[in-house]
């Protein structure tokens, strides 16, 4: 099963959303920073290293709180975990722009409509403050 880190980078009740672009995995629409765990690597040292890979940030390795975990079926299936981060230390840029064409801050209580589904869901539980969620799986096989 596919393991991957999500950031929820969130300042003044916004968060930082990226518009994926030249992946093959819904491309246009909207995510947070994320990425896969590498072989041997914590959850805590993948969202470090992905906040530094994709935004240019560093993280203190005592501040990200994990907030969500969802169980869901995009791709065949992966377990998410969904960090919250509300402070770091650098500027935020998109290193990535091959896989980024824009990152921007959106109000949590508006968001936009094209965010991934099982994105939206996992914002939308962490408002809730639900720590943990299911997506595209039936009622008989969670």
């Amino acid at each position: 099963m596919i393991v991957d880190v999500n950031i929820l980078l969130v300042r003044d009740n916004h968060v930082l959303l990226g518009r994926r672009h030249n992946t093959g995995f819904e491309d246009g629409s909207l995510h947070v920073p994320a990425g896969h765990l590498e072989g041997g690597e914590s959850l805590l040292t993948a969202i470090l290293r992905e906040a530094w890979e994709e935004l240019g940030i560093q993280i203190d390795p005592g501040h990200p709180r994990l907030v969500h975990v969802m169980h869901h079926k995009a791709r065949g299936g992966r377990l998410s975990f969904f960090f919250e981060v509300t402070a770091w230390m650098g500027e935020v840029t998109n290193r990535e722009p091959h896989k980024c064409k824009s990152l921007r801050w959106y109000p949590l209580a508006e968001l936009p409509d094209r965010i991934i589904p099982y994105t939206r869901d996992a914002l939308l539980a962490y408002m809730r403050g639900a720590p943990l969620s299911f997506n595209g799986w039936s009622e008989g096989s969670r």
